[in-house]
């Protein structure tokens, strides 16, 4: 069986050549859409901010997580507008600043899923916390109620760095008192079935599965925001 190891090597040769594959209309600024694109019976913004997992690589738009909790949503006739500000190839530093362009509206509540490309990179733990805190801590700011997602490394970085990272999230997300996802692709990784064919990014079914998974969290917290 491929490890995880080896997928994520994969991960880190894909994500420089996904740079290049122009985004979809939606996702081609990382920012959030005029008023005009918003229907008038709309009262909450629910913003995914993340990279080539949370933009759907490789799918259709309609099918990538974040478009599937937005038709949950609307099925339940709940009046919230969702963003897809997910990047493919994002890092934490990418993701914290582009809250300029995304906080130029009303974030009710913000998912964050971002850390997998520092890891894979090479980028210093301390930076990644340290982009991550400034992340939660503007969001807070601004009054917005955060969904931290964990995303793990693979086993070759070391058991040492590989429990440092893994730790993270969840110090973070007692330190700022927000809910935690341990693991965005629970479930879903390293199951070839729910995988695209580079063996990484969830394909329509693998989607579905994260979208349920990440439900179980998101869910209570709309409705206490709404």
């Amino acid at each position: 069986m491929t490890t995880f190891a080896t997928l994520f090597a994969t991960l880190l040769l894909s994500q420089a050549c996904e740079r290049k594959v122009p985004l979809a209309p939606a996702l081609a600024s990382p920012g959030v859409p005029s008023p005009a694109q918003v229907p008038a019976e709309v009262s909450h913004r629910l913003v995914f901010l993340g990279d080539s997992l949370t933009a759907g690589y490789g799918l259709p738009l309609d099918q990538s997580f974040p478009s599937l909790i937005e038709a949950r949503l609307r099925a339940g006739h709940r009046p919230w507008k969702v963003v897809n500000a997910g990047v493919s190839g994002d890092t934490t530093a990418g993701g914290l600043a582009r809250l300029d362009w995304i906080y130029r509206q009303k974030v009710d509540v913000l998912v964050v899923a971002l850390g997998a490309n520092d890891g894979l990179r090479g980028i210093r733990l301390e930076e990644t916390e340290k982009n991550l805190r400034a992340i939660l801590r503007r969001a807070q700011k601004e009054g917005s109620r955060v969904l931290l997602a964990g995303l793990w490394m693979p086993d070759n970085f070391g058991v040492e760095a590989q429990q440092r990272f893994k730790t993270l999230y969840p110090r973070l997300a007692s330190e700022f008192h927000v809910p935690l996802l341990p693991f965005l692709l629970e479930g879903v990784a390293l199951r070839p079935e729910l995988n695209q064919a580079d063996g990484i990014h969830p394909n329509a079914k693998g989607a579905r599965e994260v979208a349920d998974h990440l439900w179980e969290k998101l869910g209570p917290l709309l409705a206490e925001t709404q």
